[in-house]
């Protein structure tokens, strides 16, 4: 998949996080890499067989008070990580034993990655945001 058709699927993923929840999201940008950089795998305390699909980087919502945007304040990043997206969803399509390429599993993955970096702009944690993504899989 090229660069240009993961953004496009970036963008379709943002829009189904549901309006009532995309309307309170301020100052926050979507970014795209191919891959975690050693600095955040150093951060984020990744082994040589872990990688990350997404990170939030910034102040939650939550934790904004009255003067957060007084002055210049930089944004706070989403940042997806194509090639581990896309390596997850070749496992999936392989461990479901379909095709060697799956589209529509990429959107998926990109799906969830984004629900689940939101999450944490929302002020959820981790632990949190796991649970509720086991109660939504069972579902």
């Amino acid at each position: 998949m090229t660069r240009e058709e993961f953004e496009k699927l970036v963008e379709e993923g943002f829009l189904l996080i549901p309006e009532k929840f995309r309307a309170r999201i301020r100052n926050v940008a979507l970014l795209v890499e191919d891959e975690p950089p050693e600095e955040i795998r150093r951060q984020e305390r990744l082994g040589e067989d872990e990688t990350l699909l997404g990170l939030y980087q910034g102040i939650p919502n939550t934790a904004r008070g009255d003067t957060y945007g007084v002055g210049p304040t930089l944004p706070d990043t989403i940042t997806l990580y194509r090639l581990p997206i896309e390596a997850a969803a070749l496992l999936r399509t392989r461990l479901r034993k379909g095709a060697a390429r799956d589209d529509d599993e990429i959107r998926k993955v990109i799906a969830e990655t984004i629900w689940h970096e939101y999450a944490h702009y929302f002020g959820m944690e981790e632990d949190e945001v796991r649970f509720r993504e086991e109660q939504k899989n069972r579902s």
